[in-house]
């Protein structure tokens, strides 16, 4: 089912350019800050050029093509009930750290959340 708007977490982002059906999508597609932030990380854990190169240019494109939602006190105060429903289903937050972010940007805003690993969010 398309949404009007929704945001795409990070494996979403970077899987864009391989998608056969952009009607998954949703109409208006947005990312989030916590997209950005792990999208830079990409291009600096990385020896091999043409990854870092590759990584580096996803990052660019994220960056020309999205005005990223900013993670604000609403979703700051959704990552609270994030982090107790993994604890409570027994997994690690810290190791889920940013799609938690992502997933209470999404929370706070009443927005779907598109992913390519729906098992990172099976809880929410």
């Amino acid at each position: 089912m398309t949404h009007p708007v929704g945001i795409l977490d990070t494996s979403a982002v970077i899987s864009l350019s391989a998608l056969r059906d952009p009607n998954q999508l949703p109409t208006t597609p947005l990312i989030t800050t916590i997209t950005l932030a792990e999208l830079s990380v990409g291009p600096l854990a990385t020896e091999d050029q043409q990854e870092r190169a590759r990584r580096q240019a996803l990052l660019q494109q994220a960056e020309a093509d999205f005005d990223p939602l900013p993670f604000d006190a609403a979703a700051a105060r959704a990552f609270g009930r994030v982090t107790v429903s993994l604890r409570a289903a027994g997994r690690k937050p810290r190791a889920r750290a940013y799609d938690a972010l992502i997933a209470a940007s999404a929370i706070a805003r009443d927005l779907p959340l598109y992913t390519m690993n729906a098992s990172d969010f099976w809880l929410l």
